[in-house]
């Protein structure tokens, strides 16, 4: 079964952007570990909202991956990127990971996130926490009692710029 993993980066205090959905604050002066990473994919899922963000970054960053991006209002539309999906994530999901292919990199945002983690669908996390304090914005994991998960350390990689990158395996992968 392909894992699904989220490999995103947040606040020291648990934002992945701003109120305003800006990432402005993102280090963008080294890989950080992503081209590994983004050589062990093949398939990429988030949310509308992220999908928009990253078209106004200019050019597609992700091309030749498979990239589906969930939306009720645009499923079944395609365009030259990404698919559309609606309806029942879960089973679209389910059906996902017993495809043939590499692993599945949740690329964000906090909504799609949330829902797979409530549904236990995370294999993986990696998550880079920049040495910021935002004081608010969008976070990462919301408020919500049903997102309680048991972590494994797997890795930690500091920088000389303060990031600091954890590796974890999330154990209550119960479908």
């Amino acid at each position: 079964m392909r894992k699904i993993r989220l490999f995103i980066a947040s606040s020291l205090d648990g934002y992945i952007a701003r109120t305003s959905g800006e990432v402005d604050w993102l280090f963008t002066d080294q890989d950080y570990g992503y081209t590994e990473f983004y050589e062990q994919i093949d398939t990429l899922i988030m949310g509308g909202k992220t999908y928009h963000q990253i078209l106004g970054w200019g050019e597609y960053p992700y091309p030749g991956k498979k990239c589906f991006v969930f939306s009720q209002t645009l499923q079944g539309q395609k365009d030259n990127n990404v698919e559309f999906v609606g309806g029942d994530l879960t089973e679209f999901i389910k059906k996902l990971q017993q495809s043939s292919g590499r692993d599945i990199w949740l690329v964000g945002g906090g909504q799609v996130v949330n829902y797979l983690m409530k549904h236990h669908f995370i294999d993986e996390l990696i998550l880079a926490i920049h040495p910021i304090i935002l004081g608010n914005g969008i976070p990462l994991f919301a408020q919500d009692a049903n997102l309680e998960t048991t972590l494994q350390l797997k890795d930690i990689k500091t920088y000389p710029t303060g990031l600091l990158q954890v590796f974890y395996d999330l154990k209550t992968n119960s479908h």
